[in-house]
């Protein structure tokens, strides 16, 4: 059996050093079908996140920076005073405290990857909820 190992902010740090999406739990972010995963490291999480057509990405902030990446759907993303389209392969950066969101643009989910740092228990304890059945 191995023991858990857990970061300087609490956090379980995951054994798996080869994973599939479809290892990890699902959990709702919201009551409105938002889904994501989650799986941290020693210093920084790896979200995949999944927004249904024509769902808001809430306009919002914290206390840490994040870099994502869009893999599908079509985003009107902000970030800070900047305003753009966005499609698949193209991300961006939210320093600490920068206001973003947007809104899911057509008839496909968007899916994107985040990345935030460091992993702390701030984002698992605001955002997961226990994983879908």
């Amino acid at each position: 059996m191995s023991e858990s190992l857990i970061n300087e902010h609490g956090v379980e740090i995951s054994t798996k050093r080869i994973f599939s999406w479809d290892e990890l739990d699902k959990t709702y972010w919201d009551n409105e079908g938002l889904t994501g995963q989650i799986i941290s490291g020693e210093h920084m999480h790896l979200i995949r996140a999944t927004y249904a057509p024509g769902s808001t990405y809430p306009m919002h902030s914290h206390p840490y920076e994040q870099f994502s990446l869009l893999l599908s759907g079509q985003i009107r993303l902000t970030v800070g005073e900047e305003t753009r389209e966005i499609g698949p392969g193209d991300g961006w950066y939210a320093p600490a405290n920068v206001p973003h969101g947007g809104e899911i643009l057509g008839e496909e989910e968007a899916v994107f990857i985040d990345v935030y740092s460091p992993a702390t228990l701030w984002i698992i304890d605001n955002y997961f909820k226990p994983p879908i059945q």
